[in-house]
């Protein structure tokens, strides 16, 4: 059972509510009256957040701050490139010239020297002897040269070029091509020759080879440069053959002095 006095605030609220109503002000007192207090009403739902507010204005530009220390020193840059030349300068002035001196006296013509012997650098003296046949000469003169030397105190170089071979069957053999001047062969300073060697072969190999060197010693006038065939040291006898089917040659050269 609601007690009265519960009843009576009640029914003061009411008549506040419709006087509140008829003077269309919600915001009247409604608060305590007569002791009554009014029962807390129902909490609202909370509001929406409002929408962002506009920049604010520019502020003034603050005060030269104070200058800082020196910075450390920078590591050293690279060598740039080479500059242009310059503009040459002026010249310098010229000198006094000096005094000439005084000429010395001519000395006196010497003697004429003893006449020498004939060079041969701006003459050479040079000799060739061809011919085109087979010799079939197992030992014996193949050809003959004859050569005129201007000086005993030159040396005779002498080449012999040809097709040359030997033939053994079933043995070993060798053949000797060999130079002479004037029927003797070279003593300054040693033999010209060349050997041909087949060591137990049928095969008859026909080569082109060539023999050549200096020989010194030998007197000036006509001299007989000739080219034989005959035995190896140490063989005997063998099928030799000289000149096959191409050309032959004896060439002669003469020349001064060597070197020591």
């Amino acid at each position: 059972m609601i007690a009265s006095s519960t009843l009576q605030c009640l029914f003061v609220a009411l008549i506040l509510f419709l006087n509140a109503v008829e003077s269309n002000n919600p915001k009247s007192d409604q608060g305590s009256v007569g002791g009554c207090s009014g029962v807390p009403g129902i909490p609202g739902s909370p509001g929406h957040n409002g929408l962002p507010g506009r920049d604010g204005l520019k502020g003034d530009d603050g005060m030269k701050g104070a200058k800082g220390d020196r910075g450390d020193k920078g590591v050293t840059g690279k060598t740039g490139p080479k500059g242009s030349l310059g503009q040459r300068g002026s010249m310098g002035p010229i000198g006094i010239k000096g005094e000439k001196g005084i000429k010395g006296s001519l000395g006196q013509r010497g003697e004429p020297g003893p006449q020498g012997e004939n060079g041969t650098a701006n003459s050479i003296n040079w000799k060739q002897c061809v011919w085109k046949r087979e010799d079939g000469k197992d030992t014996g003169l193949i050809q003959e040269c004859v050569f005129k030397k201007r000086h005993s105190s030159t040396a005779l170089k002498v080449a012999y070029a040809a097709n040359t071979r030997v033939y053994c069957l079933g043995s070993s053999c060798c053949g000797r091509w060999y130079i002479t001047f004037n029927g003797a062969e070279c003593s300054g300073p040693m033999t010209i020759e060349g050997v041909v060697f087949l060591y137990r072969t049928n095969d008859s190999p026909l080569r082109h080879r060539q023999i050549e060197g200096f020989c010194k010693n030998i007197p000036s006038g006509s001299i007989r440069v000739a080219v034989h065939v005959g035995n190896c040291q140490g063989h005997g006898s063998s099928n030799r053959r000289s000149g096959w089917n191409s050309v032959s040659r004896i060439m002669i050269e003469e020349y001064p002095q060597s070197q020591t």
